[in-house]
């Protein structure tokens, strides 16, 4: 019986798993149920430096390893995944609460496919061609793993996040560290687990905590490269904490995506799309389609649209068939997104939900709010739950403006059967995805990452691939 089927969880360093040196506990709570399943260990300093210690260990071997051999591992790391995604499933919504069909139809694939993904990448890496760039000497570019990573996760999606970060890390000949959110690390341990039948022992390392036990993971001087997705306040004081000894930093943060639908759009398509894009995963998606602008023109039947959409978009229970998304991740997340709905200005209109659903569990209703201007809070601050906002705009200008707006740049998307317009809107939008006439699409060939306080760096693709590589110039004097 492995580790992961008790309700004490471990760490797993060093390709087996550990007790942490502390005595310390976080209560894992099932989201549906607002009941305690689990504990996780909150490792020191020390379990955070033996973890690193491992990878350091680990890198060398890993590093020379052939291209080859790191992509056939990934790929048997891909099928033994896909061998035991009920596993993953079961977990993954005990711990999140999310919709069992959907987390089997919607994410399973996605948790397989970029390990796949980055298995390929391994195999072509890409330099400037070896060349006489002086007279006499040849001049080559050696592309190399960087070292060390330590890489911090969040809780909307602990799969998925897990994979984004340590695939490419992995394929690129890097060693890793992670450290899952503090309320959702069981399926990452299951991937550590399974790895390790496929990868030399220290490759890939999980340490449980809280925020202490990930600021022990960044300011350590072994890891080269700290990598995280989660909060924009979380990231800010990764960067700050990795500046001190000039780690390479790879952050992919909040997101308030800009559904900008312009009046030649199918009103009742688009809001059918732009519901289940700003509902999925309750909202709790940085590139969630949660913030409408509408041209004056179809503003009224927009509203009414999404409205209808909200009422046909129910909340439930991980095995509820017709559920469309589960609850929100924790008590904490739910009180924000009450404090922010519940604080909308006199001018704003609840026009669908607006209220926590029963009293066990975490759920809240999929909610539209109207009428809301440029500097409420509603439009400047991530909710991170299934509310979407709808304001009011007149011509192309105001709605780049507005759209442009926020301090976020990581997704938007243009809804128009014009394509000159929807060209400029792409060209003008400050986000680093750009949706036209769709929205939340995702592939592992194209990258995500954003601007501004969504930060720097990809995730997915080549680009993210190259994000864990190093640069080397090798010159010889071919005439000595």
């Amino acid at each position: 019986m492995s580790a992961i089927a008790v309700r004490s969880l471990r760490n797993f360093v060093d390709g087996e798993y550990r007790e942490a040196s502390t005595d310390a506990f976080t209560p894992l709570i099932n989201p549906a149920t607002g009941e305690e399943f689990a504990q996780a260990p909150v490792s020191s300093a020390a379990d955070v430096d033996a973890a690193l210690q491992a990878a350091r260990r680990a890198f060398g071997g890993w590093r020379d390893t052939t291209p080859k051999e790191r992509s056939l591992a990934l790929l048997r790391i891909a099928d033994a995944f896909e061998r035991r995604a009920e596993e993953f499933v079961a977990l993954e919504c005990e711990n999140t609460g999310k919709p069992i069909s959907l987390t089997r139809s919607e994410e399973i694939p996605q948790l397989i496919d970029p390990v796949r993904f980055f298995a390929g990448c391994a195999r072509i890496l890409e330099g400037r061609s070896a060349g006489e760039y002086m007279t006499g000497h040849t001049s080559m570019i050696r592309r190399e793993p960087v070292g060390v990573c330590a890489q911090v996760t969040p809780w909307n999606y602990p799969m998925l996040m897990a994979i984004w970060k340590w695939a490419p890390a992995i394929a690129a000949g890097n060693t890793v560290v992670l450290k899952p959110s503090d309320t959702t690390p069981v399926t990452t341990l299951l991937m550590a687990e399974i790895m390790a039948e496929h990868l030399p022992p220290g490759v890939f390392n999980v340490v449980c905590g809280d925020p202490t036990t990930g600021a022990a993971l960044v300011t350590h001087r072994i890891p080269a490269m700290a990598s995280i997705t989660g909060s924009v306040r979380a990231g800010m004081e990764v960067a700050r904490a990795a500046a001190g000894d000039l780690k390479r930093v790879h952050l992919e943060l909040g997101g308030k995506a800009p559904v900008i639908v312009f009046e030649d759009s199918d009103v009742a398509a688009t809001a059918e799309a732009v519901a289940m894009a700003g509902y999925f995963n309750a909202g709790q998606d940085c590139t969630a389609a949660t913030r409408v602008l509408a041209a004056s023109a179809i503003h009224d039947d927009l509203v009414a649209a999404l409205a209808e959409q909200a009422a046909a978009n129910k909340t439930g229970a991980p095995d509820d068939e017709d559920a469309a998304f589960g609850p929100l991740n924790n008590a904490r997340q739910l009180d924000r997104v009450r404090e922010l709905v519940g604080g909308a200005p006199s001018h704003a209109d609840v026009v669908a939900g607006g209220h926590r659903v029963g009293e066990r569990g975490y759920f809240h209703e999929a909610t539209v709010i109207a009428g809301l201007r440029q500097d409420d809070d509603l439009i400047q601050r991530e909710i991170f739950g299934p509310v979407i906002t709808v304001q009011r705009f007149d011509d192309e200008a105001k709605a780049l403006e507005w759209a442009n707006g926020v301090e976020y740049g990581l997704s938007a998307s243009v809804w128009t059967r014009d394509h000159g317009r929807a060209m400029r809107m792409a060209r003008a939008l400050d986000f680093g995805c750009v949706w036209i006439n769709t929205h939340i699409p995702l592939v592992s060939e194209m990258p995500h990452g954003g601007y501004k306080h969504s930060g720097y760096g990809k995730d997915l693709s080549m680009y993210g691939f190259e994000d864990y590589t190093r640069i080397k110039h090798v010159m010889s004097n071919i005439e000595a």
